[in-house]
């Protein structure tokens, strides 16, 4: 799916990544739009840096691993580094989402943010679970 230069593109990307990030993709075969073409271009991903690895788990039938990541729709895509940040990809990496996906990847393989110390700071004081969720259209 990835041609010769977004090839380029992903290297060149993926010379920041630091720690070992496994990609752990939700789909199943049947009535499921994009789950073929987001494992395909997953499995592409992987194939570009040894530092990246690949789960495949079906939607309906690995329910305790639905369960373990709380995954509620699919296409779905977990992006895990040394521990879960929680990060989630819902829907096809296609367009401008697939740099959406590549700057995930490289920023939970860094395991930190870039955010200022002052926002960190002020995120320590959330005492309850936050779930937030960002859309994003193609239109």
């Amino acid at each position: 799916m990835l041609g010769e230069n977004e090839i380029k593109v992903v290297n060149e990307v993926f010379k920041g990544l630091k720690n070992p990030i496994k990609l752990i993709n939700f789909t199943q075969e049947l009535e499921c739009q994009f789950c073929r073409e987001t494992r395909e271009i997953l499995t592409e991903l992987v194939g570009l840096s040894d530092k990246l690895s690949l789960e495949v788990y079906n939607f309906q039938l690995d329910k305790q691993k639905v369960e373990q990541y709380q995954i509620d729709k699919i296409p779905a895509t977990v992006i895990e580094g040394e521990k879960d940040y929680g990060i989630r990809f819902y829907g096809g990496p296609f367009g401008y989402e697939f740099a959406t996906l590549l700057m995930d990847v490289v920023e939970v393989s860094k395991g930190e943010t870039d955010l200022k110390p002052e926002t960190k700071a002020a995120l320590k004081k959330i005492d309850h679970k936050v779930h937030l969720q960002v859309f994003a259209t193609p239109t």
